[in-house]
């Protein structure tokens, strides 16, 4: 197939936004080559780009169609998407018949693999730099998939989700270059010839990847995963979650248009969206040609995941409890409004947003003074009710509730214990059809058992419980436990105290959860930034990898040696 992309051209364009990346990864400096701001996009901003009012045009030009891939197998259509903001997206999409889509995508991996590591990345480079220009457009799809209010849906499905593919593209990169392509090899046999041999290096990947796609997050939890694989060698399978398809859908298309330009055999990424009821996600992973799995979503289907998918490597970010330690601080206000806005952000609906506040039932010190439990937690209600009184900059807070199952457990929240913030709804003028509500905060008893069924298990969605415990050394213990039966994707602490943050960080340590102390200002809890924070852990039971660190990657292709005699 003739290549209207060569590697010469792809390399002038695409090398030295490759070579940053790889000095971000190894600096840990903040970075990103995707401009957050809508503005940056359209005209006199990213060349090539959508803007505002062209994205939004994009998008409704896709809505009540069929999208066409053009892929093998495709045995009939389907779609069914619901906006969380009320209207029918209509998008039609290819059904696929693995026992002929399967084997056309084994069969695109031979010049994949013989391109090389560099040539692969360049080509993931320019699938990137596609994306990043429609990134109005995918914000359209995102915030109507997952109910994100429009600027997160813009921010985390957009940019920060590209920079989470172009880091996995460069941790990539460097771990299947840490070995020579060739070497010459020479051992000495003293009055004898030495021993001399050529040898060749291939990194050669594992086989078809199945990305098992999630709801709220299908880009910034998709693409980490569909790039370390397709950098690595390997033809990639994007299986969305039913709810929310368009995103994956756009990128698989602009990933095949990029494929097939450079050259390459455009089934080296291909869509399976399943008809409604069907679960092809279970049928696809036990498959012998699947090799690699990457999947977000419930713990119960990545136990059964890493149970049952033997022939696969599999990643899998599941269900954690996270928690917040409450000691002390010097920045009472600061503290209250950080956590009002980790609690409020996107309706909790993150893997990241704290769910258990730890508070000493004798109270914290403050440089507002003592505070009781009560007065903690009654303020922590009030500035929550301060963030979020004015509808307006609730909606773009809050966006929408995702499925019914959030709303359920929302509203079920009451009766675990006593209601120090209630939730209320708001209504969004734009959708009215939209389910928005307010989080609801429940004070529980770290010493009752009954208490702590409910806060031992994940409560996904905009619920937290306050948990009165008799000491920061009994939060800790709890902290501990927590994260050693539950998981958690992410830990925090407020403390003045130098043995205390030893402490927190020694738990950390031992149970390998991320760690944030003493956040006040403009960075959160739930936040992570590519090219410097790791987004888990890989070492407790919320996920078995990171993203991204070398093991997210390198266990995705084998080094094959030839030996020639020289």
């Amino acid at each position: 197939m003739a290549a209207e992309l060569s590697p010469e051209k792809l390399s002038e364009i695409h090398r030295p936004t490759l070579d940053q990346a790889l000095e971000a990864i190894r600096t840990r400096a903040y970075w990103s080559p995707h401009p957050e701001h809508p503005k940056a996009y359209g005209e006199g901003g990213l060349p090539g780009s959508l803007g505002a009012a062209e994205g939004k045009a994009a998008f409704d030009s896709v809505l009540h169609t069929r999208l066409d891939l053009a892929q093998p197998g495709t045995d009939g259509w389907t779609g069914g998407e619901l906006s969380p903001y009320g209207p029918a997206l209509g998008v039609e999409y290819p059904h696929a018949d693995p026992d002929i889509l399967l084997p056309a995508m084994s069969a695109a991996m031979g010049s994949w693999r013989a391109a090389g590591p560099e040539t692969r990345a360049l080509v993931c480079l320019e699938i990137l730099a596609r994306i990043s220009a429609r990134t109005h457009e995918l914000a359209h799809a995102v915030m109507h998939t997952s109910g994100q209010a429009f600027v997160m849906a813009f921010q985390a499905g957009g940019p920060h989700a590209q920079d989470r593919g172009l880091e996995a593209v460069a941790y990539a990169y460097e771990e299947q270059t840490r070995t020579p392509r060739a070497a010459d090899w020479s051992k000495p046999q003293g009055k004898r010839d030495p021993l001399r041999l050529h040898k060749s290096y291939t990194a050669a990947g594992r086989g078809i990847s199945l990305l098992i796609g999630c709801n709220t997050f299908p880009t910034w939890n998709g693409y980490p995963g569909l790039f370390a694989s397709l950098a690595t060698g390997n033809p990639v399978l994007v299986k969305p979650h039913p709810r929310a398809v368009l995103p994956l859908a756009l990128t698989v298309q602009l990933a095949r248009e990029a494929l097939a330009e450079a050259g390459f055999d455009p089934n080296l990424v291909a869509l399976a969206v399943e008809r409604p009821g069907e679960g092809i996600a279970k049928t696809l992973a036990v498959r012998p040609e699947i090799k690699i799995i990457d999947y977000t979503g419930s713990t119960a289907f990545g136990d059964w995941l890493e149970t049952n998918a033997r022939q696969a490597q599999v990643y899998t970010e599941k269900a954690g409890v996270n928690t917040i330690v409450l000691d002390s601080t010097d920045n009472y206000r600061g503290m209250l409004s950080n956590l009002a806005f980790s609690l409020s952000l996107y309706s909790g609906q993150m893997c990241t947003t704290p769910q258990n506040l730890l508070i000493p039932r004798d109270g914290i010190m403050t440089d507002a003074g003592a505070k009781s439990y009560e007065d903690v937690v009654a303020d922590i209600a009030e500035a929550v009710n301060g963030l979020l009184g004015d509808d307006a900059r609730a909606n773009g807070l809050l966006g929408a509730l995702v499925n019914p199952d959030v709303k359920a457990r929302l509203e079920g929240a009451a009766a675990l214990g006593d209601v120090a913030l209630a939730s209320r709804p708001v209504v969004n003028p734009d959708f009215p059809d939209a389910v928005v509500r307010t989080p609801v905060l429940v004070k529980l008893d770290g010493t009752k058992p009954d208490d702590g069924a409910a806060y031992l298990s994940e409560c996904f969605g905009p619920v937290s419980f306050a948990v009165a415990v008799d000491s920061t050394a009994d939060a800790l213990d709890l902290l501990r436990r927590t994260v050693r039966e539950k998981g958690a994707m992410t830990v925090g602490a407020y403390t003045t105290s130098p043995d205390v943050e030893r402490a927190v960080e020694n738990v950390c340590f031992d149970e390998s959860a991320q760690l944030s102390l003493n956040l006040t200002g403009g960075v959160y809890v739930n936040q992570t930034a590519a090219f410097s924070d790791f987004h888990g852990s890989g070492g407790n039971p919320a996920a078995n990898a990171a993203l991204c660190d070398g093991a997210f990657v390198s266990n995705r292709f084998r080094v094959v040696e030839v030996r020639r005699q020289a």
